[in-house]
């Protein structure tokens, strides 16, 4: 899971915001644990399910240490599908909440620097530049982490936020999104 705070401005003047934290629940204590880069996140999410995340994995981290945060409602949080592939190389997986916190938007920036929005666009990229033709296609997800409706500020749940649901807290890993 993944919490955000509430940016100072308001919702309808507030730009998207971009991902500020990423954390990783340990499958054993169920705490959060602080992941220090987006590339070892996506490295620990593509293998989520045949290895998953535990405290040990961490340098000088155990179960017995507190969380390194805590789920709660001064962020808002989502959360990540597991088993996404990691990032290709050369490439950047930008996800940004989006102002109204209804979902997150994913693209991809090219080592080029064009920023791509859809498997379609990212189709027509590799094409137009064979020096990537090699990397599948399928290493570019544009599937988004699900924003958990109980972290997101109350102005913004009153300002009009849509979401089918409430969701539940889950044992899963996710991104973190620091609005300030």
């Amino acid at each position: 899971m993944a919490a955000v705070k509430p940016p100072k401005t308001t919702p309808a003047k507030a730009p998207g915001l971009p991902v500020g934290l990423y954390a990783a629940q340990c499958e054993e204590c169920f705490k959060w644990r602080l992941i220090s880069s987006q590339e070892e996140y996506e490295d620990i999410r593509s293998r989520l399910i045949e290895e998953p995340f535990t405290c040990h994995r961490k340098t000088d981290t155990s179960c017995e240490d507190p969380p390194d945060i805590d789920y709660d409602t001064t962020r808002t949080w989502v959360i990540d599908k597991p088993n996404l592939p990691k990032t290709p190389k050369g490439f950047k997986r930008r996800l940004v909440l989006r102002r109204n916190f209804s979902k997150l938007d994913a693209y991809y920036v090219t080592p080029t620097g064009k920023t791509v929005r859809s498997s379609t666009k990212m189709l027509t990229f590799v094409e137009a530049n064979p020096q990537y033709k090699d990397i599948p296609l399928s290493d570019f997800s544009f599937a988004v982490p699900k924003v958990m409706e109980e972290t997101v500020p109350e102005s913004i749940l009153k300002s009009g936020f849509s979401s089918c649901k409430r969701s539940k807290k889950t044992k899963d890993e996710s991104v973190d999104i620091d609005g300030r």
